[in-house]
């Protein structure tokens, strides 16, 4: 694997929003003229089961087409999957877990049973709640990630919001998830 390319591995249950987070993370990418892979890995396809998402972004051409077993970051959507799988599992020495929750990073730390890389947290529901209306924690995740990650700017990820949402939903909407990408960017806590 080449040192220029980033790897982010999605945790979250069906209906949270994790395949579309990875591929407008990969979209905003593109935007961004780097190169790019956002896609799903499904288990039992229904509401509430636990699914994968897997985004890639680097500099030069992308070659691999596989799951990511060594992510430089793991955004978890759904803290109640900590404990049924190791949602850690191959993150980089110095790698990031990004945990939706209102607990500290220290916390999600001893529970994830890590030593090694950084852990941040930001309570992604409640700001989706507020913003949004709906408990859909993956917009708000992208903020975390952009914070934590530094490889993408806001500004293009609001665009691209806008481009794929203002049709589909509205702009209450698209003002809502601009909004919880934003708080979420700026609420972030890491150790």
């Amino acid at each position: 694997m080449a040192k220029d390319m980033t790897e982010i591995r999605w945790h979250g249950r069906g209906g949270q929003g994790a395949k579309t987070a990875a591929t407008l993370v990969a979209e905003v990418a593109l935007n961004e003229g780097k190169y790019s892979q956002g896609f799903p890995e499904y288990g039992p396809e229904r509401m509430g089961a636990p699914i994968r998402g897997y985004t890639r972004i680097a500099e030069r051409p992308i070659r691999l087409h596989c799951p990511i077993t060594a992510p430089d970051v793991v955004v978890i959507l759904d803290a109640t999957l900590i404990g049924a799988d190791d949602l850690a599992d191959g993150l980089k020495p110095d790698g990031a877990i990004i945990v939706n929750t209102s607990e500290s990073p220290a916390a999600m730390r001893k529970k994830l049973g890590i030593a090694h890389g950084k852990v941040y947290t930001v309570d992604a529901t409640k700001i989706a709640i507020e913003e949004i209306g709906r408990p859909i924690p993956n917009t708000p995740m992208i903020g975390a990630l952009i914070r934590v990650g530094g490889f993408m700017q806001l500004e293009t990820v609001f665009h691209d919001i806008e481009k794929k949402f203002l049709k589909k939903l509205g702009p209450r909407v698209v003002e809502g998830n601009i909004k919880a990408v934003q708080r979420a960017h700026e609420e972030v806590q890491g150790e």
